[in-house]
């Protein structure tokens, strides 16, 4: 670290370190006390510091990551409800139930019926759907202040949750325009503990801050597609623009990673709300 370079925040490294154990542990018990012991710093005090971070309580980060968790276990797998609701934390399925229904608005039965919550049927092969808007941009270079992330992208959240803790303990925010991810890997053919990612910040800063790498993204023609609803639906987004959006563009992908621009706040807005633009690089 330079002379000039600003100290990190004395509580980040504890910070991160509960943010660690959340997702890894999401079925225990993850009361204040346990993660105050996690954090080593004090019961009085230490729910207060985390929320001042992270921009959102300890029990808002946890239903979130449970609630992550708990639809890509409804989606991948045909387990019971009551265990999935084990699985994340719950003791009984009901609460569970009671909680899904109130943050994404159906029943986990419901949910895992419909494939992806909200949205419209699949487009056909012929391209004819308007399922998705698409348009396509001209950008500049772009920086990214990220974190590398290996394995399975549907638990990539723990590496966005700890760049939000680094850009947050050095106050940050300022020089960032958003959360994005960058995804190098396709997850329909590659094996899940090969999947390459890096989550962060776009940066319009100078240095990159302390315990974050530079990621650039090379500007030119992008489609960009506009995605409305839970994460859980971007993997049909992205059949859309390589299937049909692509066969009836007549455009061609150009040999750099797509990557997904984050417009709102997962852990304070409702999943049906969450706003993503995929950019696709296009030859030109």
């Amino acid at each position: 670290m330079s002379n000039n370079a600003p100290k990190p925040h004395p509580h980040m490294d504890r910070i991160l370190r509960v943010i660690d154990y959340i997702h890894t542990q999401a079925a225990d018990d993850l009361s204040l006390d346990q993660l105050a012991d996690v954090a080593a710093m004090s019961r009085f005090h230490w729910h207060r510091v985390f929320t001042a971070i992270m921009g959102a309580s300890p029990a808002q980060i946890i239903r979130s990551v449970r609630m992550h968790k708990a639809t890509m276990l409804l989606l991948r797998t045909d387990l019971p409800i009551a265990q999935i609701a084990a699985h994340v934390g719950y003791s009984n399925d009901r609460s569970f139930s009671r909680t899904f229904k109130d943050i994404y608005g159906q029943t986990p039965t419901a949910f895992r019926n419909a494939g992806f919550p909200g949205m419209a049927p699949h487009p056909n092969p012929q391209g004819v759907s308007n399922v998705f808007d698409v348009d396509i941009q001209t950008t500049s270079d772009k920086r990214l202040a990220a974190l590398s992330h290996r394995g399975d992208y549907a638990e990539g959240s723990v590496a966005y949750q700890k760049v939000a803790t680094i850009i947050s303990t050095g106050n940050h925010w300022p020089q960032t325009r958003g959360m994005a991810g960058v995804y190098y890997d396709n997850p329909e053919v590659t094996p899940t503990e090969d999947l390459r990612s890096h989550a962060g910040v776009l940066w319009e800063g100078g240095a990159i801050p302390d315990g974050l790498e530079e990621v650039q993204l090379t500007g030119g023609r992008y489609a960009v597609l506009h995605f409305k609803g839970p994460y859980a639906g971007l993997a049909e987004a992205y059949r859309y623009v390589y299937g049909p959006w692509l066969s009836s563009s007549q455009e061609s992908l150009r040999d750099a990673p797509s990557f997904e621009h984050y417009l709102n706040d997962p852990t304070n807005t409702a999943p049906a709300d969450l706003l993503t633009d995929i950019y696709m690089p296009l030859e030109g």
